[in-house]
């Protein structure tokens, strides 16, 4: 072999390794940690539990922050408007992949349609343009469904067994959220079908909280919580402003329940995000995120609030304490 064919020979290895190395093989090699964007739709105090299980679950498959990956932290703060904002810093800065929630995907997807981006928890993602479908995603994105729209009827069905009276049901939904507006949607066609009427409380901004609370109409005897960034940034007000109007809540995820709220049934969002980091690993090892299947939930929880419960004077069947993944006192 000549010289000429020896150096033509190691530079095509060394461009067909450069495509074929991990992305974090490659980043590092370069001196450069590879680096999460992690975009968090509400505050750092209410995401504590859930940025501490993605960390942990990281740094179990062998990335420790600071030392064998970044974590770039933005936080929206329950306003959607922030999100092509830091979808935007992430494309500048040139994050390896992004994690949030769906509420955030459509912005992050009109950053960027190359970056990957992993989001641990969505409503409906296929619904909503997030992927093409759950087994074969398509695009940059991939993530967690939360099957919330289809816990609907499951969730009027426990309030029905706490409150057999029930003929009135209130609904607080982020109108500005596709996915609320659709579970908004499942939840009433789930209550007419078991013959409650049905009032629902429209909001897009904090702004708009305590006047949907003094618009409501008298007879409303349970308020039903739509998930999405905005309630979780005002999920105690919420539960204060229904306490005083003697309405107890249920919610999609435990972590709702402060400041007196009620119940809740549905995934638990800290083994999400734990999940979510499964996904991010095998992209920082070179899988495309139009290859990761959508996953589901595989168990639902059920917690009690028995202290709200004695505030509002409702006695809980026993069995159905006993029914309870935690009952809260």
């Amino acid at each position: 072999m000549n010289r000429r064919e020896f150096i033509t020979l190691i530079g095509g290895a060394a461009a067909a390794s450069s495509v074929s190395w991990p992305l974090a093989a490659r980043a590092q090699q370069a001196g450069k940690l590879p680096t999460i964007g992690f975009l968090g739709a509400s505050t750092p105090s209410n995401w504590s539990p859930w940025t501490a299980a993605f960390v942990q679950r990281m740094r179990e498959l062998g990335w420790t922050e600071g030392r064998t990956v970044a974590i770039e932290y933005r936080w929206a703060e329950g306003r959607t408007e922030r999100y092509t904002e830091i979808a935007t810093e992430f494309v500048r800065l040139k994050v390896d992949v992004i994690v949030t929630v769906g509420t955030a995907v459509a912005a992050a997807k009109q950053a960027t349609s190359t970056i990957p981006i992993v989001f641990a928890i969505a409503v409906d993602p296929v619904g909503s343009g997030m992927a093409a479908s759950l087994a074969h995603p398509g695009g940059n994105a991939t993530g967690l469904s939360v099957q919330s729209t289809e816990l609907a009827g499951k969730r009027i069905e426990l309030l029905r067994e706490v409150l057999p009276n029930l003929r009135r049901l209130a609904i607080i939904a982020d109108v500005g959220y596709s996915g609320s507006v659709l579970e908004a949607a499942e939840v009433q066609a789930a209550a007419r079908k078991v013959g409650l009427d049905v009032d629902v409380l429209e909001i897009r901004h904090a702004k708009d909280i305590v006047p949907a609370f003094e618009a409501l109409k008298s007879g409303a005897q349970a308020l039903y919580v739509c998930p999405d960034a905005l309630v979780n940034a005002n999920h105690a007000r919420i539960n204060t402003l229904a306490l005083g109007a003697r309405l107890p809540t249920i919610h999609p995820v435990r972590e709702y329940l402060g400041a007196g709220g009620f119940m809740s049934y549905g995934v638990n969002n800290a083994d999400m995000f734990r999940r979510a980091g499964d996904f991010v690993d095998k992209i920082l090892k070179g899988a495309k995120p139009a290859d990761l299947p959508v996953e589901q939930p595989t168990k639902f929880e059920l917690v009690i609030n028995l202290t709200t419960a004695k505030a509002l004077g409702l006695k809980i069947p026993e069995s159905f304490l006993l029914r309870a993944d935690e009952v809260i006192e």
